[in-house]
Formats: C-alpha cells, sequence, structure tokens
C-alpha cells in the first residue's frame, strides 16, 4: 500500500520543488511532503531567494539539501507533480510504470501552465514563482485532499 506522499519535481531542487513542497506542506497536512530534481547536484542548499520569500509567507527551507530524483522516491510516491511538461516527459519515460501517478502541477490543477524556473533572477522573480505555485496548489486543493 503506498504511503500518503506527495513529491514535487524541478530540475535542480534549490527554487521550485522546494517552494512547492514548503508551500504544500502547509496546506495539506496530512500527506508527506518531499522534493527532488531530474538534475540536481545532492546536498545544495535551496537558493537565497527561495530562502527569502519562503520567510516572508513563515516557512523555512534553511535546512533543504538538493536531492536526485531516484526509483525510491518515485516508486514509493502517491502523486508526483513536476514543475513543467518536460519534468514530466522525462519522469514518465524513465517511470513508464508509475504514469497513473506523474502530472504537471498546472495540468492537475486544472490549467495547462508551466511554472518558470527563477534560478538566477530577482527576488520579484521567485515573489512571482511563489505566488503561481501557491495559486496552482490552492486550485487543487479539492482534488489533492480527495485523492490524498
Amino acid at each position: 500500500m503506498l504511503q500518503n506522499k506527495i513529491v514535487f519535481i524541478c530540475t535542480g531542487n534549490t527554487c521550485r520543488s522546494p517552494m512547492a513542497a514548503a508551500l504544500a506542506a502547509q496546506i495539506f497536512s496530512k500527506a508527506e511532503i518531499v522534493s527532488a530534481g531530474v538534475n540536481a547536484w545532492g546536498n545544495q542548499p535551496a537558493s537565497r531567494h527561495a530562502i527569502t520569500v519562503m520567510e516572508e509567507d513563515g516557512l523555512c527551507l534553511l535546512k533543504h539539501r538538493a536531492t536526485l530524483v531516484s526509483d525510491e522516491i518515485i516508486k514509493s510516491a502517491k502523486l508526483v507533480l513536476t514543475m513543467t511538461e518536460t519534468h514530466k516527459m522525462i519522469l514518465l519515460s524513465d517511470y513508464p510504470g508509475e504514469k497513473t501517478k506523474i502530472f504537471n502541477l498546472g495540468e492537475y490543477a486544472g490549467e495547462n501552465v508551466d511554472i518558470s524556473d527563477p534560478f538566477g533572477g530577482s527576488l520579484e522573480e521567485y515573489r512571482a514563482c511563489a505566488a503561481q505555485i501557491k495559486a496552482l496548489l490552492v486550485k487543487a486543493a479539492r482534488r489533492l485532499e480527495a485523492e490524498i
């Protein structure tokens, strides 16, 4: 039986997916929330601006360390939500047997959107990214609560 684990996936696991995981943990208390990256360098901290933006929302990413996506992470998840359609396609290629639980967050929320990578951008770009993630999580809330 699968646990109630939701995995958020981006590229390097230092910006989008850690912010999504922190925001989701605030919303979905009955799920285990983790994040990983399809091209993550292990043990990298969250980006400085991601830390700042999450602190503005009362959340802490100081202990976050980047994790490369793995068989164990994907197979133990109840739901995998990617930041872009490209991330989703990578995972579907690598884990075809897990296709029923892999979605782009925008798609899962009922919108046809990707979440742009703010890496290297301004604090305002990170704030906009976090706001987009939060809005999509709110739209996905009813579906997530029903499935988790």
